[in-house]
């Protein structure tokens, strides 16, 4: 309790939960919109469809629904919204053979060269923290693009 005229000190113990909170929020709204965006980019770039794609790995021939977007590396912030490290790829892919790396890789060299796909491998070593301003970029820009493949189909 502080007596009146006396100022009453915060403790600094870094983001306030709020923010946290907010954060996780944001990035589970903006991780929605970019998945639906490398699912569609894709499965355009495979069929000409937003709606019918294919595995990157595997090649498999999936409708939207069954296609995940599968991460190169294992997913942290720093790679969480990577456009060359993320994929269209099916359950199984993804889900069970942990992304199966080593095909992920070689379409990866395929797709962008080694100097690239070395990169995102080193991106997955990083730190990132993103702020709130951020987000909010990332979501309109990816809610924009979503909204722009739709139309395109």
């Amino acid at each position: 309790m502080t007596k009146i005229g006396q100022k009453r000190t915060i403790p600094k113990k870094g983001i306030p939960k709020q923010s946290k909170k907010k954060i996780s929020t944001l990035k589970r709204k903006v991780w929605g919109q970019f998945t639906k965006y490398i699912r569609y980019r894709d499965n355009l770039k495979a069929t000409g469809s937003i709606w019918y794609g294919e595995c990157f790995t595997c090649g498999e021939p999936k409708e939207f629904h069954q296609l995940d977007a599968g991460h190169f590396v294992p997913k942290h912030n720093s790679n969480l919204f990577s456009e060359h490290g993320v994929h269209a790829q099916c359950r199984r892919c993804n889900r069970m053979l942990s992304g199966s790396q080593l095909a992920y890789r070689r379409h990866l060299v395929e797709l962008y060269g080694e100097e690239e796909t070395n990169r995102l491998e080193f991106e997955n070593k990083e730190t990132k923290k993103f702020t709130v301003e951020e987000l909010d970029g990332l979501y309109a820009h990816y809610f924009a693009e979503v909204k722009r493949l739709e139309m395109s189909r």
